[in-house]
């Protein structure tokens, strides 16, 4: 009988190397990406100013040109700023001072600017006059090349190995040594474990990849019923966000507003004048806006010949896009009216929006980085400021006696288990 093991055993640690290689390259290419996200994305984007300026270009701008420049930055900004000119003119155009991440490692900001660079370079690279909301892939996903290869090259090694056996027991027969026949590679027990542990590695990476995006549709962007467009609403009317969803300020739901809302000015604009350009679909598809507002009349029974309402309306029948679970408290009034949160912050430039779609995974991790790195607006002497952070006076006194400049959302509980679970 031959004996397989040492070249089973060295199969089985060069398709486990190959495994590992293709696994650990996919996770360290999204490392950048995951950082950025967690920490950036609330208020930077790559290709647009936000909260904070777009980062496209980044190192070659002002005193970023020196890497350890952007360390300290990153570490603590305010002690940054008080010396560099360029980085107290950001303040005075964006009004803000970025929040310190002196938990962030320099490898790992390294890894952000990688992710930053790729990006910016992704997008520079697309197509002149794409549809707008049209999504820019920022990174090119290698985790199938990888895994074909790693199966391909599993595949040769047992080849070889069958091959060889072959070879041997001709070798043996020629000179006269008496060898069993060569076991098919589909009943031998090392080939079947070597299969089994290999399968259940690429099986156990993508069941806990996909455990942890259960539950998440960042970039959900379904089709509505009626083609609104944030962008020619809120982006070049400036029509204010909390015309629509009041309940933004004073309750837990922004709400989704009725057709009469939406009448207030449709009674008199029956047709798309084209101001914010033509508009598009996510698939590229031209959408007729004043068709549009004909499905407003629709469903609200209106005759904009009578100017009258002549007809029974129905109900339209939206999409909803942001979920949470069951289990989760979220109130819009705590962020939007006591923590003075802007929409952007969770939505995204919502303003250049023609179809909406799900900006951040709004997963716990998400929510609970966002309550660790915001400043809470605590009341000034001026009488500007948050009254309801007063009965806090531990922090007013340690930041009078300069212990401390800030107080995040963690401080005053944010973090806590009970705050957002019922």
């Amino acid at each position: 009988m031959i004996d397989h093991r040492a070249n089973v055993k060295r199969t089985l640690l060069s398709a486990l190397f190959f495994l590992l290689l293709s696994v650990g390259n996919k996770l360290a290419a999204q490392d950048g990406k995951s950082i950025f996200q967690n920490n950036c994305a609330s208020c930077h984007s790559v290709t647009k100013d936000l909260t904070g300026p777009a980062l496209a270009g980044v190192t070659t701008r002002g005193p970023w040109t020196d890497r350890k420049n952007i360390y300290a930055w990153v570490h603590n900004p305010s002690k940054f700023m008080a010396s560099n000119p360029y980085t107290q003119g950001l303040k005075a155009k964006f009004g803000i001072v970025m929040t310190p991440f002196a938990d962030l490692s320099e490898k790992e900001i390294d890894a952000v600017i990688e992710y930053i660079n790729k990006t910016a370079a992704a997008a520079a690279a697309q197509p002149q006059g794409a549809p707008n909301g049209a999504q820019v892939v920022d990174e090119k996903d290698n985790s199938i090349l990888y895994g074909v290869l790693t199966l391909i090259l599993a595949v040769v090694a047992l080849i070889m190995l069958q091959v060889n056996s072959n070879l041997k027991k001709l070798a043996d027969d020629k000179d006269g040594i008496p060898t069993g026949e060569p076991i098919p590679f589909y009943r031998n027990k090392s080939y079947i474990t070597l299969i089994t542990l290999v399968l259940f590695v690429i099986g156990g990476y993508y069941v806990v990849k996909g455990a942890i995006g259960l539950g998440h549709s960042q970039n959900y962007q379904p089709e509505q019923p009626i083609f609104y467009s944030h962008k020619v609403h809120a982006g070049v009317n400036q029509i204010n966000c909390l015309y629509c969803h009041g309940g933004a300020m004073e309750g837990k739901h922004a709400n989704i507003p009725s057709l009469n809302i939406c009448m207030n000015c449709h009674m008199t604009i029956n047709e798309y004048s084209g101001s914010a350009g033509k508009l598009f679909r996510e698939d590229g598809t031209e959408v007729n806006g004043t068709a549009e507002i004909q499905k407003i009349y629709a469903a609200t029974g209106w005759d904009a010949s009578k100017k009258q309402y002549t007809n029974p309306g129905h109900e339209v029948q939206w999409v909803k896009i942001h979920n949470l679970p069951d289990h989760v408290f979220f109130s819009h009034a705590q962020h939007v009216n006591a923590g003075k949160v802007q929409c952007q912050t969770c939505h995204g430039e919502i303003t250049k929006m023609d179809e909406v779609y799900q900006f951040a995974d709004l997963s716990m991790g998400w929510c609970i980085n966002c309550h660790r790195t915001t400043k809470v607006n605590f009341d000034t002497k001026d009488g500007e400021g948050n009254k309801f952070y007063s009965i806090y006076q531990k922090f007013h006194d340690e930041i009078k006696e300069g212990k401390r400049d800030s107080v995040t959302v963690a401080d005053i509980g944010g973090t806590e288990c009970q705050k957002c679970h019922y």
